[in-house]
């Protein structure tokens, strides 16, 4: 009876046992050696070139505009906000800075823009016009309005008149040089209350 066991346990031992290494290297060998007699034939690499191609791009924001937005420079603000201080009425053009108000606090920003910060509170042109008021003391312009966005380099200036659009601004604009385009060109700058550049 012990003979039957042990031929039990010894064909069960090598069924449960991997495939023999030699038969899988063969395989490996034959397939890799066809694939080197291809590559040499042929003369191409063996990686898809989909796989194999990079892509590369430049950092360029001020290709990629909203459509129906209108782009802004530093001398189309500073003949705005003259014209705006000159006007007893509302601003014919609303600055929106959408920066981070700690941002402001230490730089400054364009004279009379408002802050909605588009980062912290992407809902700001989806909120009804009382919550609007509650977050940031101040009316939401309305649909109407001129707007023109900016931030520091463009970025969100550029996302947040896509937001206004989106919500039903139709006549907006972003400065695409923004904050950094502004202090190169000597922008008049209005510090915030009580917190002042050091």
């Amino acid at each position: 009876m012990a003979a039957p066991r042990r031929f039990l346990s010894t064909a069960l031992l090598r069924a449960a046992a991997p495939a023999a290494p030699r038969a899988s290297s063969s395989i490996a060998t034959k397939v890799a050696s066809a694939a080197n007699r291809s590559y040499h034939l042929q003369r191409r690499p063996l990686i898809p070139r989909a796989t194999a191609a990079t892509k590369i791009s430049l950092r360029s924001y001020s290709d990629d505009t909203i459509p129906g937005s209108r782009q802004w420079n530093h001398q189309d603000i500073k003949d705005q906000i003259k014209a705006n201080e000159s006007s007893d009425d509302k601003p014919s053009v609303i600055f929106v800075d959408v920066r981070e108000p700690e941002e402001l606090f230490t730089t400054g920003k364009i004279p009379g823009a408002i802050n909605i910060p588009i980062t912290s509170a992407v809902q700001s042109f989806h909120i009804s016009d009382e919550d609007f008021v509650d977050l940031y003391g101040f009316e939401r312009p309305a649909k109407d309005a001129e707007l023109m966005f900016y931030c520091k380099a463009g970025v969100r200036a550029r996302s947040a008149a896509g937001l206004a659009q989106h919500a039903g601004w139709t006549n907006v604009g972003e400065y695409s040089g923004s904050w950094i385009d502004w202090q190169a060109h000597n922008g008049p700058v209005e510090y915030i209350k009580g917190k002042r550049r050091s």
